[in-house]
């Protein structure tokens, strides 16, 4: 049987090679409202969090970033932390920064050490995506490149090349989510999961959004996808469902399928 590929830090899979990872994402505005989101999410013990900084209003003081980033972390302990400004493009806030802004917000991260992943869309110059890369690899910080189209599936061939391209792009996992307009098209994404996953020298994470792709979230990692998104407090993309139901739906997929 084809084993996928854990994500891992320093060597060691995260949460002891547990299969999906799920990972919860903080969208508070400000630095309060993300204190009082992880005192809601902790408990619920997810494997990774995600700090969607797109929508943190103090985005623009790179200070003040850095400075809630080394807060999450003391908070969350052991928990790594992913750090993500969604671009609006892929379905993210309006932020007052421009692209060069962002480079060097994400460079000033990346040196700081406060996080331990970074997420960038591969669609960016690819003069930013080098910029991006080179400051996770200095700094020891896994390099997650992602694609994300919330209008429709591209065709299998075309998802195919999104996580071929992030390998090629020197990413350390890859990053798919597409929206179905019915079940062919989350069919695609997972026939196209699971044989990235065969494929690909680095782990991946993919997934199909909204209501139809729901069942992604709940069985990618069958077909290969090493994380899913949950809710903790609140969801920053459609489709998540609640982290206690993710639990309850992977234990018994895992039990049935002879997983520990």
């Amino acid at each position: 049987m084809h084993t996928p590929k854990p994500i891992e830090l320093g060597g060691q899979p995260i949460a002891g090679g547990k299969f999906p990872l799920i990972c919860t994402p903080l969208v508070g505005r400000s630095f309060d409202k993300l204190m009082a989101e992880l005192d809601v999410v902790l408990p619920k013990k997810p494997d990774v969090l995600e700090w969607r900084v797109d929508f943190f209003e103090q985005i623009g003081d790179t200070a003040a970033v850095i400075a809630a980033a080394i807060a999450i972390k003391s908070k969350a302990g052991k928990i790594p932390l992913l750090f993500t400004r969604r671009s609006t493009i892929e379905g993210g806030e309006r932020i007052g920064l421009v692209e060069a802004e962002v480079i060097t917000l994400y460079k000033a991260v990346c040196e700081s050490k406060c996080i331990d992943l970074i997420d960038y869309e591969m669609a960016n110059d690819a003069a930013n995506v080098a910029q991006v890369r080179a400051a996770a690899c200095d700094n020891g910080i896994l390099l997650v490149l992602s694609f994300h189209n919330f209008s429709f599936t591209p065709g299998l061939e075309t998802l195919a090349g999104k996580f071929l391209l992030a390998d090629q792009l020197g990413a350390d996992v890859a990053k798919v989510a597409v929206m179905p307009r019915d079940m062919d098209d989350v069919l695609t994404l997972l026939t196209a999961t699971h044989q990235a996953s065969k494929k690909l020298r680095i782990p991946l994470i993919s997934m199909s959004m909204g209501p139809y792709g729901s069942v992604t979230r709940m069985i990618g990692g069958v077909f290969g996808s090493a994380l899913s998104f949950a809710v903790g407090a609140a969801s920053s993309a459609p489709g998540q469902v609640p982290i206690e139901d993710l639990n309850t739906v992977l234990g018994i997929v895992n039990t049935s399928m002879g997983h520990k």
